[in-house]
C-alpha cells in the first residue's frame, strides 16, 4: 500500500488565537497557529494535554470560535467547499438508538430520503466491519464495535474532510491497534469517501505509523513547535530502524525547551511559586527512578523504549520524566532520560533514607515547597490556612491550575515529612516535620 500524493489544498488556517477563561485567570490556549491541509493526506497534531490540540479541532468543526485569525475552507472548481465530520474520543452515541439509527443520524438531518438513508448506512456498517450488528444497541458492544460505529456515522455522509479527536484513548491496546490498522487499510486502499483525515493524538508511534505529516505543538500556549514529513512508506513496521529514529526525534523535540522563551515552555510554565506543577505520585516518581536504574538501562533509558516497557502515554510519562528534571533526579538529553547521582543513590536507599533525599531535592529545587515550610517555620503557632497559598498561586494562574498546583506540593511535602496538610481543617502545620 502507497501513501496518498498530496494535491488539492482544502483547508487554509492561519494566526490562530483562543483564549480560555476571563480576568485575571484568563489563558492562552493557542497562539498564532498556521495549518494548510491538502488532499489524500493523513496529518496529525501531537502533543500533550492542554497544548490546545482539540481546541484547534472543534474550531476547525465549527463546534468554537477562535478569538483571532482565519480558518477557510477552499472551495473546489465547481465552487463546492469541502465538508466535514468528526469522530469523538468517547464515542458519543445515543443509548436508545440501533447501531443502525446512530449512523443514519447525519443522513436524516440532511433530509436524505428514508431508503437512500437505509441504504448508505448499511453500506458504511458493512465497510468497517460491522455487518450484523445493525439492530445492536450501544450497551451490547465493545469500546472497539462502539468506535466503528462512531467512524460509520462520520464516513456515511461522504465528507471530504475527517477530524478525529484521539479517537483510539479510549480502547485497550489490542482494540485500538486492529481498529488503526482497519482504518489505514481503508484509507489506503481509497475505500472510504474521505479526501483527507486530521488527528489529534498525544501518542507518538502512532502519529508515525499513521500520519503523512505531523504537527508537533508545545504547550502554554500551544504553538506549532515543528512540522515533520514522514516519508516512510505505508504499511509501516514499528521495527524499522527510520520508524524507530523517527519516534526518538519526536520525543527529543517534545522534551526539548525553545531557549528563546524557557518559562513557558513544556510542563512547568512560571518561575518561582507561579510554577504550574503537575499531580504526580511520588510511587510514580520512585518507580521510574527504579525501572531505569535497573537492567537492562542502567541508569540512562530512551523514552520511546520506557514508554513502550511500561504501556505508558506520552502524557503520563512526559510529567514523571520532567518532575524528576524539576528535582535534579534525572536529566532530559535528546530522546534519553538519564539518571542523576542523587537518583541512583535513592533507588538503593531504605524508605526513610528515600524520604530524606526527596525532602532535600524538594526544598532545593520547588519554590513553592520552600515558601511553605518558610511560612510554618515562621509562624508561632506552625500552622497556615491552604486558602492563603492557593490565593497567592491564582494570581498567577487559573484556579484550576492553582488547585493542582498545591495538590502536587501538598502530596510531596506529604512524603517528604516537611509539612503536614490537614484536609477537614484545610490548612498546613509542622505537627509531623522531618
Amino acid at each position: 500500500m502507497a501513501t496518498h500524493a498530496a494535491t488539492r489544498t482544502l483547508l487554509e488556517l492561519s494566526g490562530v488565537r483562543h483564549h480560555y477563561g476571563k480576568g485575571q485567570g484568563q489563558m492562552l490556549v493557542l497562539d498564532n497557529v498556521d495549518l494548510t491541509l491538502r488532499e489524500n493526506e493523513i496529518v496529525g497534531l501531537l502533543g500533550r494535554s492542554g497544548s490546545g490540540k482539540s481546541t484547534l479541532l472543534r474550531s476547525i468543526a465549527g463546534l468554537l470560535r477562535p478569538d483571532e485569525g482565519d480558518i477557510r475552507f477552499i472551495a473546489d472548481a465547481a465552487g463546492q467547499r469541502p465538508s466535514v465530520s468528526m469522530v469523538f474520543q468517547t464515542f458519543a452515541l445515543f443509548p436508545w438508538l440501533t447501531v443502525l439509527q446512530n449512523v443514519e443520524l447525519g443522513l436524516e438531518a440532511q433530509r436524505v430520503p428514508v431508503e437512500e438513508r437505509r441504504t448508505r448506512a448499511l453500506a458504511a456498517i458493512d465497510l468497517i466491519g460491522l455487518d450484523g450488528f445493525e439492530n445492536a444497541y450501544p450497551k451490547e458492544l465493545s469500546g472497539g464495535m462502539r468506535q466503528r460505529v462512531g467512524l460509520a456515522r462520520a464516513i456515511v455522509v461522504d465528507p471530504a474532510l475527517l477530524l478525529m479527536d484521539e479517537p483510539f484513548s479510549a480502547l485497550d491496546v489490542l482494540t485500538a491497534e486492529t481498529l488503526r490498522t482497519d482504518l489505514l487499510d481503508l484509507w489506503c486502499e481509497g475505500r472510504m469517501p474521505i479526501k483527507s483525515i486530521l488527528i489529534v493524538t498525544h501518542n507518538i508511534e502512532e502519529a508515525v505509523l499513521m500520519c503523512d505529516r505531523i504537527l508537533v505543538f508545545s504547550s502554554n500556549p500551544g504553538r506549532v513547535a515543528a512540522e515533520i514529513t514522514v516519508e516512510l512508506p505505508q504499511p509501516r513496521d514499528r521495527l524499522d530502524p527510520a520508524f524507530r529514529a523517527l519516534v526518538d526525534d519526536i520525543y527529543a523535540r517534545m522534551t526539548a525547551r525553545a531557549p528563546s522563551n524557557p518559562v513557558n515552555e513544556g510542563l512547568f510554565p512560571g518561575t518561582g511559586i507561579a510554577m504550574v506543577l503537575p499531580v504526580v505520585s511520588t510511587n510514580a516518581l520512585a518507580g521510574l527512578i527504579e525501572e531505569v536504574d535497573g537492567a537492562p538501562f542502567d541508569g540512562r533509558a530512551s523514552m520511546a523504549d520506557l514508554a513502550d516497557q511500561l504501556q505508558l502515554e506520552v502524557d503520563e510519562l512526559f510529567p514523571i520524566a520532567e518532575t524528576l528534571q524539576l528535582m535534579r533526579f534525572a536529566e532530559l538529553k535528546g530522546a534519553d532520560i538519564a539518571l542523576t547521582p542523587a537518583a541512583r543513590q535513592f533507588a538503593q536507599h531504605t524508605v526513610d533514607e528515600r524520604k530524606a533525599l526527596f525532602a532535600q531535592a524538594l526544598l532545593a529545587h520547588v519554590p513553592l515547597a520552600q515558601h511553605i515550610r518558610r511560612i510554618l517555620d515562621e509562624r508561632p503557632s506552625h500552622v497556615a490556612p491552604a486558602r492563603r497559598f492557593r490565593d497567592e498561586l491564582e494570581d498567577h494562574m487559573s484556579p484550576d491550575y492553582a488547585s493542582a498546583t498545591l495538590t502536587a506540593v501538598t502530596h510531596w511535602g506529604r512524603y517528604a515529612e516537611i509539612f503536614a496538610y490537614h484536609e477537614d481543617a484545610d490548612q498546613f502545620s509542622l505537627d509531623d516535620p522531618a
